[in-house]
C-alpha cells in the first residue's frame, strides 16, 4: 500500500483556501457593485431632506396690520405639501388699550377675513389642508409667541416690506421682536422692491432699449 508525499496534500489544502479566497473576492465585488455605497454627496442630500422634513414638520404663517405675508403663501404652500407638514395661518388684529378687549373692528375684521381667505384658496388649489385663525390681542408679538408656542409650530414664515429703501433698513417693529423671541425657526420674505420675480420687468424698466 502506497501513501501519497504529505507535500501533495499540502498543495491541495493550499489549493482549496487559495479557491475560497478568490470566491469571496469575487462575491463581495459583485455585491459592492449591485449595493454601491452611499456617497457622499448623497448622504449629505439624504441628512438635508431629514433635516428639513422636522424643520417644517409644522408651518405658522402669520398675518396682522404690520405683518403682510400674502407672497410667501406659495412657498409655504409648496413646502407643506412637499413635506406633508401642518399649515396654519393666523391673522392677529391688534386692539388698542383705548378700546375694550373685544371690541368690534370692523375694518380690521374683514382685512382679516380677506387675508386669511385668499390663504385658504391658495392652499386649497395646491390640495393643502389648512387652519385659519384669527385672534385679537393688545399685542402681535405677545400673540404670535403664544400660538407659536401652543401649536408647537416648528417654522413660522412672515411677510414684510422693508421701512425704508437703503441698506440695513428694519424690517418692521413687530417682525424683529418675533424674529428675537421665537422659540422656532423663522422665516422672513422681504417682497421685492417693484414686487416683481427674477427675470421679470419691473413697470417703466428701460433696460429693454429706447
Amino acid at each position: 500500500m502506497t501513501t501519497e508525499p504529505v507535500s501533495a496534500i499540502h498543495v491541495s489544502v493550499a489549493g482549496v483556501i487559495a479557491a475560497l479566497l478568490v470566491g469571496a473576492s469575487v462575491c463581495s465585488v459583485l455585491y459592492w457593485m449591485l449595493h454601491p455605497p452611499a456617497s457622499f454627496v448623497q448622504k449629505i442630500a439624504k441628512d438635508a431632506q431629514s433635516t428639513l422634513g422636522k424643520l417644517v414638520d409644522k408651518i405658522m404663517v402669520v398675518f396682522s396690520q404690520e405683518i403682510d405675508s400674502a407672497h410667501m403663501m406659495a412657498l409655504a404652500a409648496k413646502l407643506a405639501r412637499g413635506e406633508r407638514s401642518e399649515l396654519l395661518a393666523i391673522y392677529v388684529i391688534e386692539v388698542p388699550y383705548s378700546l375694550p378687549p373685544d371690541a368690534d373692528m370692523e375694518i380690521e375684521q374683514r382685512a382679516a377675513l380677506d387675508a386669511l381667505g385668499a390663504a385658504e384658496t391658495l392652499a386649497n388649489n395646491t390640495n393643502v389642508t389648512i387652519r385659519t385663525e384669527t385672534v385679537k390681542a393688545r399685542s402681535t408679538t405677545a400673540a404670535v409667541l403664544e400660538i407659536a408656542k401652543r401649536e408647537q409650530v416648528h417654522l413660522m414664515i412672515l411677510g414684510s416690506f422693508r421701512e425704508g429703501k437703503y441698506t440695513g433698513a428694519p424690517l418692521g417693529h413687530t417682525i424683529e421682536e418675533i424674529a428675537a423671541d421665537a422659540k422656532c425657526d423663522v422665516l422672513i420674505g422681504v417682497e421685492g422692491k417693484h414686487g416683481t420675480t427674477l427675470g421679470e420687468e419691473p413697470p417703466g424698466s428701460l433696460s429693454g432699449g429706447a
